[in-house]
């Protein structure tokens, strides 16, 4: 039995599943959840001494690479003058500056602890400031745990095959108007009957919890336009697409300019942070400068702050960061898509940028119905087959690949020739 296989024996005894989140099982893909142990570069090692290469990457935020020197050092360098005050701190100020400095539809910031309580709290202000109570999601957009937002959800709960969870009352959802991402129509017939009621559309830009779906030609300028007419607020969730499509995002790369946007831990260079931002008029509606409460003792943490700090100004002093990051990503992907031309596989790989997914389904994949048509016995056999190869990546067939900066010429070469083996 290995170290992994025996931590996991443990864990079942004291943790649900064994795991502290859904999306660190294994259980979909017929295997044991690999305990790390350590991670430097564009690798991983686990509890028993194998190393993987690294396409999950903390779910989005090592965008660098693990254990980044300059955002070790800053964080050595906070923790030695205190790990948690619960007080303000000048690097909180800094983030905001720095967050607001750079995507310009921000003008003042929160510091929260994650992208669920980030969504929970900008549906809150939204609700706020509008004095109304509906939200419009998209089925397959995943937008955290909060009881509101848990109404057709992906990532983990795709996985699950479970569309809602049990333990939200039904007055917790009753207000959640559910659309079908890429589809402005569908969007348009909601705010024909309920619009005077909508407080927001919350979207993420690019769908990447139920795989990789792009948001195709006008929707999210379709949404922008919507949501103007009938004075509703646009949220895009970007705890995955913030920082990592362009320094300014999703709404940068797209230039589409929302309301609010909610963040997640790269703001935090991958330690538990999250933040939502936007207008100043919504924002000042947060106590206590005004009547929507959200508080956090651990918000804007020291140690999270000063690792945020020095990943975001790496990004932004870097010259060509993102246009390098995405050529190398563009070679693995289209590496990948030639690959699957020459098996004469009909199966689906959608990317943009430095994120992409590889769908087992014969059908173009543009929202949740088509991305649930996947095969995803077929890909269990592939995820052992890379993780046999020394490719880590997620346990699901509805995640992303995430591409960091970390990752060489050489590595992309590396898991070709493991796709390649594969399927040829």
């Amino acid at each position: 039995m290995t170290k992994s296989e025996m931590l996991f024996e443990r864990g079942v005894k004291r943790i649900p599943g064994g795991v502290n989140s859904p999306v660190r099982a294994f259980g979909s893909v017929g295997e044991t959840p690999r305990f790390i142990a350590s991670a430097k570069g564009a690798y991983l090692t686990d509890a028993d001494g194998n190393q993987y290469l690294d396409y999950v990457g903390s779910w989005g935020p090592m965008i660098l690479g693990h254990s980044h020197p300059a955002v070790l050092e800053a964080v050595e360098q906070a923790c030695r003058k205190g790990l948690s005050f619960g007080a303000a701190t000048e690097a909180e100020v800094e983030m905001a500056e720095l967050i607001s400095d750079i995507i310009p539809s921000i003008q003042m910031v929160r510091m929260v602890n994650s992208g669920t309580e980030a969504v929970m709290s900008a549906v809150r202000a939204a609700r706020g400031y509008t004095g109304r109570n509906k939200i419009v999601k998209f089925a397959g957009c995943y937008h955290g745990h909060s009881d509101a937002m848990l109404v057709k959800a992906g990532s983990g709960v795709m996985t699950a095959g479970v569309p809602d969870s049990a333990g939200v009352p039904v007055g917790c959802t009753q207000d959640t108007l559910t659309a079908v991402y890429n589809d402005i129509k569908n969007v348009e017939e909601i705010f024909d009957a309920w619009g005077q009621e909508i407080a927001a559309v919350i979207v993420e830009p690019v769908g990447a919890n139920m795989g990789v779906v792009l948001p195709e030609e006008g929707f999210l300028e379709g949404l922008r336009r919507i949501c103007t007419d009938h004075g509703s607020l646009l949220i895009f969730d970007e705890v995955i697409t913030g920082f990592r499509l362009s320094l300014s995002g999703a709404q940068g790369y797209y230039g589409i300019e929302p309301d609010l946007t909610t963040f997640g831990k790269i703001i935090g260079g991958g330690m538990p942070v999250g933040a939502y931002g936007g207008r100043k008029d919504v924002m000042e509606m947060v106590a206590p400068a005004g009547p929507v409460y959200q508080a956090g003792t651990l918000s804007g943490n020291p140690a999270a702050m000063a690792a945020g700090l020095a990943q975001i100004r790496l990004l932004r002093d870097t010259p060509d960061f993102y246009e390098e990051l995405h050529r190398k990503s563009e070679r693995l992907f289209t590496g990948m898509e030639e690959i699957l031309k020459e098996a004469k596989s009909s199966y689906q790989l959608n990317h943009v940028g430095s994120l992409g997914c590889l769908f087992f389904t014969d059908q173009p994949v543009r929202d949740y119905a088509s991305a649930k048509t996947s095969d995803t016995k077929a890909f269990a056999g592939y995820f052992s087959h890379m993780l046999k190869e020394g490719i880590y990546l997620a346990p699901s067939q509805f995640e992303a690949m995430f591409v960091s900066a970390a990752v060489t010429e050489e590595e992309i070469e590396k898991t070709l020739k493991a796709v390649r083996k594969y399927f040829l």
